[in-house]
């Protein structure tokens, strides 16, 4: 019809066109979204591998530093062993310098305590060990040198550097005199024989009708008798005889007198009652019986 355009068909050119217009009016960002995804990913990576890098570091100088730590007490520890150890080795050699040389070798026995043991006797047998240095003396020796002497009752033996050994003697003391064929034995409470004479030692009972062999229970209860009355009345007593343990009977020196003891017990209260019955009866000849300390009795002869 007249006035009207007829619409022409599109041509390549324009259809190009038409594309390049589409894809400028694409949806703006979508491109750069994913761009920027992979970025942040890319950096937390490096962060990451940053951060593993950091702890490795660190936790290789904590172990640097603990193995340095390590070393030092380890090396501190030896150390601190070595000076002990040289000053303990030190020590024990000077110990045993001293020990074991002549300066400390022995020069002198010294025996004290000894009245009716021969000192000069015991020092004699024991002169053997002069020049042995005091850790090698023979103490074995020398105790048995000391039980050799019957009148020894006890002994210490001391050493005093730098060469001394000092021995203390203790001595049996005689308590009674026994009868024997050949004269009179001294006897102590143990019932050892001290040694023997042929007259009748002074100021000793004389201990009669206990059995023959010594100690036994009558000799044990007269010397129990003797051994807790009181010395000065003890130094009275001429003889004493016991044929059980409850029967001891005792004369007095200077007198005609005969005390019934009876056993040992309460031998203090009977020796009070006895003192008492001769401060009132003196020298009179007679028996005195105490046996019982609460009814003292005295029968005149």
């Amino acid at each position: 019809m007249p006035g009207r355009s007829k619409a022409e068909p599109p041509t390549a050119a324009s259809a190009s066109a038409a594309d390049a217009r589409s894809a400028d009016t694409a949806p703006a960002g979508r491109a750069p979204r994913r761009i920027d995804a992979a970025r942040s990913e890319a950096a937390e990576r490096r962060r990451r591998r940053a951060e593993l890098r950091r702890a490795s570091a660190a936790r290789r100088r904590v172990e640097r530093e603990e193995v340095k730590r390590f070393t030092r007490r380890a090396r501190t520890r030896r150390i601190v062993f070595a000076v002990g150890a040289g000053l303990v080795a030190s020590l024990v050699g000077l110990v045993l310098l001293a020990v074991f040389s002549p300066l400390l070798a022995l020069r002198e026995i010294r025996v004290e305590g000894t009245s009716t043991v021969d000192a000069a006797a015991v020092t004699a047998q024991l002169d053997e060990q002069l020049g042995t240095p005091l850790a090698l003396v023979d103490r074995r020796r020398i105790e048995d040198v000391l039980q050799g002497f019957p009148r020894i009752r006890s002994y210490t033996i001391e050493t005093i550097p730098p060469g001394t050994i000092v021995v203390r003697i203790v001595e049996r003391t005689p308590i009674v005199v026994v009868a024997r064929d050949a004269g009179f034995a001294l006897v102590d409470p143990a019932g050892v024989v001290l040694g023997e004479s042929a007259e009748r030692p002074a100021a000793i009972p004389l201990v009669v009708d206990t059995g023959a062999a010594i100690p036994n229970p009558a000799f044990d209860a007269a010397v129990e008798v003797l051994l807790a009355m009181p010395t000065e009345l003890r130094a009275q007593v001429d003889t004493i005889s016991a044929t059980t343990r409850d029967d001891v009977t005792l004369t007095l020196a200077g007198a005609a007198q005969t005390v019934r003891w009876g056993s040992a017990d309460d031998s203090p209260a009977k020796a009070e009652l006895l003192a008492a019955l001769r401060g009132i009866h003196g020298l009179t000849p007679g028996t005195f019986d105490v046996s019982a300390p609460g009814n003292g009795i005295f029968r005149q002869a």
